[in-house]
């Protein structure tokens, strides 16, 4: 079976001018053509089978929105080949649209006056959704959530959650093979974003569409991803699943510790005591990553405890977040 998304080799490149500065600089600037070309994607080669949940992450200016924007459609690959079902998504955009649903960050699909359900039917009419398909989806809506309360409440009235859960809806309704969320969990409290997981599973569960998901928040990529894809300056540096991942660090733990004190003072300190481990504090705890290839935590809670009284403590594996700071850093061969 031929893969949903099928990328080889894809590379966009855009030209900039090169801007200078002031107003004579920008008087100048409208007859220059002195640009430069700016890889924002470097040959990136992947595959998606259907019913995935592919985590597709990346610093900001990584080259993950342009990626999108090729997958979806809108941008042409410079150079290379993307198969979205098997068809080029930039030379059959109007078809591509009909088997892909997008939610981007904060920017709504929802008309903003009207109530949920006049939208969820203005959808229907526009993707052409038989009754039969729509009562369907109403119905596992229902079963889901509790979407009752909101379905004859304006989108301008509900609040961020109410409204990234009615988006998120909306994407789904069509019944798509492929829906893309960008940031779908930003600017959420911890209950709602628990609410939008839970329901992004239970939707990839029962219609086994596959889900793209872009995200700084990496609880969202352990609730949901299996798989990641990392890219850093438009260059691929991971494809694999997560436990995987975090095979590569199985030496890296977490020693937390609560002294007496100021915690961010203390943790400085600390940070000085031993210069080659990474050390942050917040309000509860002070976190110490030590890699036991070069020094054990033993070592390093005995070397604590001999200059300060440690009240309580705690040894973690080491975190998704951890690994893909790690990463970003680093790189990974």
């Amino acid at each position: 079976m031929a893969p949903v998304i099928d990328i080889k080799n894809v590379t966009k490149e855009f030209k900039v001018l090169n801007r200078r500065e002031g107003l004579a600089g920008s008087i100048k600037d409208l007859f220059s053509r002195d640009y430069k070309t700016v890889r924002a994607v470097d040959n990136i080669t992947m595959s998606i089978e259907q019913g995935e949940i592919v985590g597709y992450l990346g610093p900001n200016g990584a080259g993950k929105s342009t990626t999108i924007k090729m997958m979806t459609g809108v941008l042409e690959p410079t150079s290379g080949e993307i198969l979205v079902n098997g068809k080029l998504p930039y030379k059959n955009r109007s078809k591509n649209a009909q088997n892909i649903g997008v939610v981007f960050g904060q920017r709504s699909q929802l008309w903003w006056a009207l109530p949920l359900v006049e939208s969820f039917r203005l959808l229907k009419d526009i993707y052409q959704i038989s009754d039969e398909d729509y009562d369907g989806m109403m119905k596992l809506y229902r079963s889901l959530v509790d979407i009752e309360p909101l379905l004859h409440k304006p989108v301008r009235q509900m609040s961020l959650g109410q409204r990234t859960l009615s988006d998120i809806l909306a994407a789904f309704l069509h019944n798509p093979k492929i829906v893309f969320l960008d940031e779908p969990t930003i600017g959420l409290d911890v209950s709602m974003k628990a609410k939008i997981r839970t329901l992004i599973h239970a939707l990839n569960k029962e219609k086994n569409t596959t889900v793209i998901l872009t995200t700084h928040d990496m609880g969202d990529v352990d609730a949901l991803c299996r798989r990641i894809v990392i890219i850093d300056k438009g260059r691929m540096l991971y494809d694999n699943d997560i436990s995987h991942l975090k095979g590569f660090f199985g030496s890296y733990r977490t020693l937390k510790i609560r002294v007496d004190g100021d915690l961010k003072k203390e943790a400085e300190v600390i940070g000085k005591e031993f210069p080659a481990l990474k050390v942050e504090a917040d309000d509860e705890w002070i976190s110490i990553l030590v890699d036991e290839e070069k020094i054990t935590v033993m070592e390093v809670f005995t070397k604590l405890q001999k200059t300060r009284r440690v009240r309580d403590m705690q040894l973690e594996e080491i975190s998704t977040e951890e690994v893909i700071k790690k990463i970003y850093e680093e790189g990974v061969e």
